[in-house]
C-alpha cells in the first residue's frame, strides 16, 4: 500500500526528515510515535501527498506519485486517501451529512448518491439521529465520528490520521480506537496513525518510533 524510500524534507535550514524509508502492507494499522518535533506529522503529510519530499520516492496503492502534477495529485488524493485530524476540521455552517458529502461532491459524484452514502456512513457510525445537526451541537466524540465518516466517503484504500483522539476524553478515545480496528476488519483499509496515545500505539499491528527525523525503532 505504501512504499517510501529515502524520504528527505527540510524547511529552510531545518532538516525535518532524514532518509526515511517505510513499507506498509494493505490492511495494516500502523502507529507512528515519538517526541514533538520528531517529524511524524511531516511524514504523514508527505504520505498523504499534502507535502512533496525534497528527494526520495513514494508509491501509494501501487501508483508512483512522484511525478504527478498538482491537479493530478489532488484527484488521486481525493479518490485514494482519507484524512482524520485531531481537530475534526468540520465546516461549521454545514450539517453532519453535508460535511461528510464534501469529498464526494469534489469528486463529481451526484448529489443524491453522495447524500445516500453519507447517510449510510453516519448511520453505521451510530449517528443516524445527528445527520442534520451542525458541528457546534455535536459532542467531541460525535464530531470526530463525523470526521471519520467524511474520510471514508470515497472508499479510499488508505486512511491517514494525525492525533485523531488527542482532543477526546478517555472513553471517547477508546471508542474511536476500537472503531478504527472494526473498520479495518470490515473494509480492509490501511491506517497510518500518528499518536501520543500509548494505548492506541500498542493496539496497532506495527508501532514505528521516530526521533529527530529518523525511524529509530519498530515493533
Amino acid at each position: 500500500m505504501i512504499q517510501a524510500i529515502g524520504i528527505n524534507k527540510a524547511f529552510g535550514n531545518l532538516q525535518v526528515l532524514k532518509d526515511v524509508s517505510l513499507a506498509v502492507e494493505p490492511g495494516q494499522i500502523i502507529s507512528i510515535v515519538g517526541p514533538s518535533g520528531a517529524g511524524k506529522t511531516t511524514l504523514l503529510q508527505i504520505l498523504g501527498t499534502l507535502e512533496r519530499p525534497d528527494n526520495g520516492s513514494l508509491s501509494l496503492n501501487q501508483t508512483s506519485v512522484d511525478k504527478m502534477g498538482d491537479r493530478q495529485l489532488s484527484a488521486f488524493r481525493n479518490q485514494h486517501i482519507g484524512f482524520i485530524f485531531q481537530f475534526h476540521q468540520l465546516l461549521p455552517e454545514f450539517t453532519a451529512q453535508e460535511n461528510v458529502m464534501m469529498p464526494a461532491m469534489i469528486a463529481g459524484t451526484s448529489f443524491k448518491s453522495a447524500q445516500t452514502r453519507a447517510s449510510e456512513l453516519l448511520t453505521n457510525l451510530g449517528l443516524s439521529h445527528r445527520i442534520g445537526a451542525k458541528p457546534s451541537t455535536l459532542s467531541g466524540g460525535e464530531q470526530q465520528r463525523v470526521a471519520v465518516a467524511r474520510a471514508l466517503m470515497n472508499k479510499p484504500a488508505l486512511i491517514l490520521a494525525d492525533e485523531p483522539s488527542g482532543n477526546l476524553d478517555s472513553a471517547n478515545a477508546r471508542e474511536l480506537h476500537e472503531l478504527f480496528f472494526r473498520l479495518r476488519d470490515q473494509t480492509g483499509q490501511t491506517f497510518v496513525i500518528v499518536t501520543h496515545n500509548d494505548e492506541l500505539a500498542q493496539m496497532a499491528d506495527r508501532k514505528i518510533t521516530m526521533v529527530d527525523g529518523r525511524i529509530t525503532h519498530e515493533s
